[in-house]
């Protein structure tokens, strides 16, 4: 994880009006506070804003990051907001795969699957995994409050293992059941467990007392296809 850092363009730009500021005759008008943000046209101005120039100094509310949206996602951590890594081949291809194999077995195992959903882990702090799985009939609203099935990472070539052991305990203390973390290069996956990250070494991914299973080498072999 690394601070974002985005440059700034100045073509075409127009404000977004924040709504913490009025004239007398209660019009919106423009501000320069933070909770405007500066976007490019075709961007919506409804209550929620694209936001392109995120401060990695600045502190952010839970309110302000959750009417607060870029793309691809990004995570709030103690107040600060934090870049994903992500976007890459192989990354695709395995968050790709592991969506739509939930997806087809949902019904058979009993789960609902969830690609890059909101996550608050902590007061201040929501993550985004990878993938998110949950068990059928689990309600949330915009984003999730509980703690999931399972939590996927899958590590891109700029992500440490260090950091992501960091998170995964992030996902743990927070209650999460299930906490994987995939490798692409060298095609290996961890399960962070009480006593840390361990290596599995059993060829597949289970989820005890279900019939979740993933087969590690059928899922590394769609690498293979591309």
């Amino acid at each position: 994880m690394r601070p974002v850092r985005l440059s700034r363009s100045v073509d075409n730009e127009r404000w977004i009006t924040c709504g913490f500021r009025r004239n007398r005759s209660e019009r919106a008008v423009p501000c320069t506070c933070r909770h405007s943000q500066l976007a490019r046209p075709g961007t919506r101005a409804d209550n929620r804003f694209m936001a392109t120039l995120p401060n990695p100094e600045e502190l952010w509310t839970v309110r302000e990051y959750l009417r607060t949206s870029w793309s691809p996602d990004r995570e709030l951590v103690d107040g600060r907001i934090e870049e994903r890594n992500l976007g890459e081949k192989d990354h695709s291809i395995l968050q790709r795969y592991l969506t739509v194999l939930f997806a087809i077995k949902r019904a058979e195992w009993g789960v609902e699957v969830f690609p890059e959903l909101r996550t608050q882990t902590k007061a201040r702090n929501f993550r985004v995994p990878d993938v998110l799985v949950v068990r059928a009939g689990e309600k949330f609203e915009r984003y999730v409050t509980q703690p999931p099935m399972i939590a996927v990472e899958i590590l891109s070539p700029e992500d440490s293992l260090g950091a992501m052991e960091k998170k995964a305990a992030e996902y743990r203390l927070f209650g999460a059941e299930n906490i994987w973390i995939i490798d692409t290069n060298p095609r290996i996956a961890y399960k962070y467990t009480s006593t840390g990250l361990e290596e599995v070494h059993t060829g597949e991914l289970t989820v005890p007392e279900t019939p979740i299973r993933v087969v590690l080498s059928e899922m590394f072999a769609e690498l293979d296809r591309f």
